[in-house]
């Protein structure tokens, strides 16, 4: 009876910890989008920076002025990006602790409740930044070279 009881107390350690499971594979498409927009703001960087070499003096500060937006960019993007990660982890923990505490009969319910409030709280933080750098990135559409 008692192996019985483990199969079960497992078997619902599973079932809880399959909801934040979820939630990090929408993180992990986030930090997907994010690298690939980091990526492209490195590629426009090193073209930028080759056309710098052989462009005149006027033309050179208009290079140098967007060479400093995709800085500005690419430090969002990056922030971005650690705050994503520190919430998947902060999830990947929580995850543990669910199915730790069930098969050792832990109450970790503060800890964890803690733990997934932080969690969100660097997602948003990311989310928020990811909106800043389209904001940075539309501005330049929007405004015209």
């Amino acid at each position: 009876m008692a192996v019985d009881i483990e199969v079960v107390t497992i078997t619902h350690a599973i079932q809880q910890a399959v909801a934040p499971v979820f939630l990090l594979a929408g993180i992990g498409g986030i930090l997907n989008v994010l690298t690939n927009r980091l990526a492209r703001i490195i590629d426009r960087s090193r073209n930028l920076h080759h056309r710098l070499e052989s462009v005149s003096d006027t033309r050179g500060v208009t290079i140098r002025d967007e060479l400093g937006m995709l800085t500005r960019r690419a430090r969002v993007v990056h922030r971005a990006i650690a705050f994503s990660t520190a919430s998947a982890l902060l999830v990947c923990m929580v995850i543990a602790l669910l199915f730790i505490s069930a098969v050792i009969g832990w109450n970790s319910s503060l800890v964890v409740a803690s733990l997934f409030v932080f969690a969100m709280c660097f997602l948003i933080a990311a989310l928020t930044g990811f909106l800043r750098e389209i904001q940075l990135a539309t501005r330049i559409m929007l405004n015209g070279p």
